[in-house]
């Protein structure tokens, strides 16, 4: 997992380059907005997002997104589910130059887990509404279709406010850390060499500016399935290992198991996130 302490040296140094350009858009497609800061949060450890769904309210409270392994009580078990724990974490929202405008905070841990995916969603004691009169920021919306092999993308990192811009290499049948498994990864190519601290960051689709995963994790050192170097497990149980790549978990099924006011509810049709 891309923890922040693993990496404090290159870190600093590369926190320092600036953010690295989003991709454009191929003729004759429109010009797009580059790919900001803006939404995007820090937390103590790792980064996150202010998220909305497709079906979202402007009155909803507001949900950060980060991953299981960035849950401030510690890594959730293999098998583990956790929903309605109560949290006070705080989080610093960026605007998109990555100056830090205003901290948030969460009254709940909504939903996380480490078990089929990486995910960690809070809900804040804000709504998307009040954030958007008093810092002029939107959320990011979570894009509720399965992202596509060769999409442009940028990993923005609001704890080391930097950004990483590369491609979706393709898709992992299951990728394997330690104790943890997760299905359908995604595999970044060799541009998005993200470092300890990116973990929660929002996979931003350079296209569409909506999030089609959360930034999770990387092979360091090229050992086999041990924590740090994950390994890709196909559907046949044949083992590849790829010292230097980088990986985020889909976010795509997250917004069914969602119902009016940002609501969980793990039993609505369509919802195949891990249950308790």
């Amino acid at each position: 997992m891309k923890k922040p302490l693993g990496a404090v040296v290159t870190a600093l140094v590369l926190a320092g380059a600036g953010a690295a350009p989003a991709v454009a858009a191929p003729a004759p497609a429109p010009t797009i907005k580059a790919v900001t800061f803006a939404g995007t949060v820090s937390l103590s450890n790792c980064s996150g997002s202010v998220i909305r769904f497709p079906s979202s309210a402007d009155s909803d409270p507001a949900l950060v997104l980060t991953n299981g392994h960035c849950l401030e009580t510690g890594f959730p078990a293999a098998g583990e589910v956790i929903t309605g724990q109560s949290s006070s974490r705080t989080f610093g929202l960026l605007n998109s130059a990555g100056s830090k405008v205003a901290t948030l905070r969460a009254n709940q841990v909504v939903y996380s887990t480490m078990t089929d995916t990486d995910v960690t969603i809070y809900r804040l004691t804000t709504t998307y509404s009040a954030i958007k009169s008093s810092y002029g920021i939107s959320p990011l919306t979570l894009q509720d279709t399965h992202p596509a092999a060769g999409t442009a993308i940028t990993v923005a990192s609001g704890y080391w406010k930097r950004t990483y811009a590369c491609d979706i290499d393709g898709f992992v049948y299951r990728l394997q850390e330690g104790d943890w498994t997760w299905k359908d990864s995604v595999r970044y190519t060799s541009a998005c060499q993200t470092i300890g601290g990116t973990s929660g960051s929002p996979v931003i689709d350079n296209a569409t500016g909506k999030v089609v995963a959360v930034n999770n994790t990387g092979n360091e050192d090229g050992e086999r399935c041990t924590e740090n170097n994950p390994c890709e497990v196909d559907a046949s149980g044949n083992v590849t290992v790829r010292q230097g790549i980088n990986y985020a978990e889909e976010t795509y099924q997250i917004p069914a198991c969602f119902t009016t006011g940002n609501k969980l509810n793990l039993g609505a049709s369509g919802c195949v996130l891990p249950k308790p």
